[in-house]
């Protein structure tokens, strides 16, 4: 069994940037680095202040936020967050109820996905056998 260091600040930066829906290459791009150096970077457990506070500006967080990420307080803020409501900007309320788990729709997207190019690869076997049957009859 691997244990990850609690503090390891690169794991923080990929799963920050993870979470931010970014890739390395594009953290790559922002930073003026390699992808490869992105990767080495997400696999360093330190990181020095000036380097950490650029990867905190480009992610768009602070490099407290980096430091003190925890997997963990984003699943326990998630999981709290289930009051039907809140207030927005102009102090109203609005409900926000999920009836549904993100991870079945994704898996149910992923299955999509998967029927509809075994469709495709289908319809193009057809079409070859029926292209190859037009040639012997000629």
């Amino acid at each position: 069994m691997t244990t990850t260091k609690p503090n390891h600040i690169g794991r923080k930066i990929a799963r920050i940037r993870e979470l931010r829906g970014m890739k390395q290459e594009t953290l790559a791009e922002e930073l003026g680095i390699s992808q490869q150096s992105v990767s080495t970077l997400e696999k360093s457990e330190t990181v020095d202040d000036e380097k950490l506070e650029r990867v905190a500006q480009i992610l768009g967080v602070t490099k407290e936020a980096i430091e003190n990420f925890s997997e963990e307080r984003v699943i326990n803020f998630f999981n709290n967050f289930n009051d039907n409501s809140f207030s927005n900007s102009q102090g109203t309320f609005a409900a926000y109820n999920c009836t549904f788990n993100p991870i079945d729709k994704l898996v149910e997207s992923y299955e999509e996905n998967k029927k509809l190019y075994e469709r495709l690869v289908q319809s193009e076997k057809e079409k070859v056998a029926y292209l190859e049957a037009l040639l012997r009859n000629k």
